[in-house]
């Protein structure tokens, strides 16, 4: 069974790079099984990719219109190089720059959004590799396909122009007046005439255009230095944000154990209150029974006085009786 390098390729370079090294080898292992050794060799040869071209591979894959656009401006872009076409050099030098910038932008959204932050250096990278694919065509294959391998080299303009392939100036007809093919004064014919100037307006079209490549070419890095300047302020200001929403959440945590606290704390008031309430019931409880124990306490002692006074009373009684017993029977003896 033959082992599909091609499809494993595209697999493995839309993984992320921390995920590509595992899988690379499960598929060389597959590819050892199937005893396809050829591929196992191709396979087992890719190299993990940089954060930076895995976020711009990401980036052809999840907006490949964008990426056709951006694949066009750069066929434009060499195009007007090569030929010296200083307008649309500019032309497409702005455009450059603007959609650059977008497609980093998106291409850091695209990498959030996968789970996978990039910093400002990575993005930096990621800026690099896209003007890489604008300048050079064998970054630019690649990349259209979701599989470029290695951070390309920083591209400084493009490649160079050699005098076979810069325009031809327009026919004679085109740069001069009507046909004059009689002497002129200084002994030349006029087809002398034409061939001179003929040359001096070639070589001074190809002095502007140069020059205006030259400038063309040095715009980036000032748009570049601007585009870094905004992102070192955008990053101070995201940080500034981000230390303030800490000194907030601090703040919110000093709050809320504070209110934790002081919850605590009046929970524990409510508990003692209630405490000394149930312990103050039981207190009046205790006296209420002790004043009911005096009170019957007073009340037997009234009882037993009442009592004891009348038993002194009936022993009186009883005392008197004995006497006047004891008189009759005395009397009673005195009378036998």
């Amino acid at each position: 069974m033959n082992v599909d390098v091609e499809r494993i390729t595209h697999e493995l370079y839309g993984l992320r790079p921390s995920e590509f090294t595992a899988a690379r080898d499960a598929h060389v292992a597959e590819a050892r099984r199937a005893k396809d050794t050829a591929a196992a060799k191709e396979i087992a040869a890719l190299r993990r990719p940089p954060l930076a071209v895995w976020a711009a591979n990401l980036l052809a894959r999840e907006r490949p219109e964008e990426a056709e656009r951006f694949l066009a401006l750069g066929a434009a872009l060499r195009e007007a190089h090569r030929t010296l076409d200083g307008e649309r050099l500019r032309e497409a030098g702005g455009q450059q720059h603007r959609l650059v910038a977008a497609l980093v932008r998106t291409a850091a959204g695209l990498a959030e959004a996968a789970g996978q932050p990039l910093s400002d250096t990575v993005l930096g990278d990621v800026e690099r590799t896209l003007h890489a694919v604008l300048a050079h065509p064998d970054v630019a294959g690649p990349w259209s396909r979701g599989s470029l391998a290695t951070l390309p080299e920083a591209a400084v303009g493009f490649p160079d122009v050699s005098p076979e392939a810069r325009p031809r100036p327009a026919a004679a007809r085109d740069d001069q007046g009507p046909e004059d093919s009689g002497t002129v004064e200084d002994g030349r014919t006029g087809g002398d005439r034409e061939t001179r100037t003929t040359r001096e307006t070639r070589t001074t079209r190809e002095t502007r255009a140069a020059r205006e490549a030259r400038e063309a070419e040095k715009a980036p890095e000032a748009e570049n230095a601007r585009q870094a300047k905004q992102a070192r302020e955008a990053e101070n200001a995201r940080q500034a944000e981000q230390a303030r929403a800490k000194e907030k959440a601090r703040e919110a945590e000093r709050v809320r154990v504070l209110l934790a606290r002081r919850v605590r704390e009046r929970d524990a008031a409510r508990e003692a209150a209630d405490a000394a309430k149930a312990a103050a019931e039981q207190a009046a409880g205790r006296l209420r029974r002790a004043e009911r124990e005096r009170e019957e306490a007073r009340s037997a002692a009234a009882e037993s006085e009442r009592i004891a006074a009348e038993a002194e009373t009936a022993l009186r009684a009883a005392e008197s009786a004995l006497d006047e017993a004891r008189r009759a029977a005395g009397a009673a003896e005195d009378d036998s």
